[in-house]
């Protein structure tokens, strides 16, 4: 190995190209992901482009993201909205957080537009 860093360094290859690098780790969201395929589930891609269907998301989305007590997860999730009824999919760390999540969409669209499908998926070892 050190006898091809040196030629490395003579012939000018990049040293990074012989860093060592790990593997990085399986995402653990590929079930959740096969669940987004199946017939019937709100995904991203139909949020329509109403201007008040995107505003009630982008409101709720920062609401989401201003939460700096909520996981990295629950700020990840998916929110899609349609005819004023917001879908909140995708795993939080707590009922606490589906909780904090749903009180904000109820806030933004109001007590009956929110359709709740976050799932709790607490950290590993917990």
């Amino acid at each position: 190995m050190k006898r091809e860093f040196v030629l490395a360094l003579l012939l000018g290859v990049p040293v990074a190209s012989f860093a060592q690098t790990s593997p990085s780790p399986a995402p653990d969201n590929s079930k959740v992901n096969e669940r987004d395929r199946q017939p019937g589930s709100t995904t991203a891609d139909q949020q329509k482009n109403s201007k008040g269907d995107l505003e009630i998301t982008r409101k709720v989305r920062q609401g989401i993201v201003k939460d700096k007590t909520l996981s990295t997860y629950a700020h990840n999730i998916k929110v899609v909205t349609e005819g004023g009824v917001v879908t909140l999919r995708g795993p939080v760390r707590s009922s606490d957080e589906k909780l904090a999540i749903e009180t904000i969409a109820a806030q933004v669209a109001g007590e009956g537009n929110v359709r709740n499908e976050l799932e709790i998926s607490p950290e590993k070892g917990s």
